[in-house]
């Protein structure tokens, strides 16, 4: 069955009214949330609804990490490789269900964004060997400039990752991928 969405806001109250038709009937919910009121009707309908998780607590910051190809070769989530993970995942962060990749799901401490990302990389990669640089962006060329802890830190962040990987791919150093940044960014060479 397929539903269509239409969406409305009542000026007077200020809460969303959502229909949803699947040609035979019509289905009308309003409430303050958008992503509610769809809950709603998709459930009015039978079918099972989508609801964003709650925000995460301060200094806490939600995101993905999936093993690519690159780095595991084949990173399906039933490789055998991942036991150890899936038996005891890293405190905030429970086993992600992705068809094509292993991965996890986090919620975890950090002064900001990619504090959270990189320290979470770097026990996963002390403790379990694995280097999980995905945070799940697909179009990296996309960008918002909506602050340390948005979708454009997210961006930043798979690109960092990416850059990482490839470059020790490569046979680069962390202190040459360092120095690139530096000379790049005009910030003078480190004394080695």
């Amino acid at each position: 069955m397929s539903v269509r969405f239409s969406y409305d806001r009542d000026p007077e109250s200020n809460q969303w009214i959502v229909t949803g038709t699947d040609g035979v009937k019509s289905i009308v919910i309003s409430h303050d949330s958008q992503d509610e009121a769809v809950a709603q009707v998709t459930e009015a309908f039978g079918l099972k609804a989508y609801r964003p998780p709650p925000p995460p607590p301060p200094g806490h910051y939600r995101f993905v990490l999936l093993d690519t190809w690159l780095g595991s070769g084949d990173a399906r989530p039933d490789d055998p490789r991942y036991d150890a993970i899936k038996v005891n995942p890293p405190q905030g962060c429970t086993i992600g269900d992705f068809i094509y990749s292993f991965g996890l799901e986090c919620v975890r401490p950090g002064t900001d964004l990619l504090d959270a990302i990189s320290s979470t990389c770097s026990e996963i990669r002390e403790t379990y060997g694995h280097f999980l640089a995905d945070v799940g962006v697909e179009k990296v060329e996309e960008w918002s400039s909506d602050g340390r802890n948005g979708w454009g830190a997210k961006i930043l962040a798979q690109l960092l990752l990416m850059a990482v990987e490839r470059a020790h791919a490569l046979g680069y150093t962390t202190d040459e991928l360092m120095e690139f940044i530096r000379r790049v960014d005009g910030a003078p060479p480190t004394q080695c």
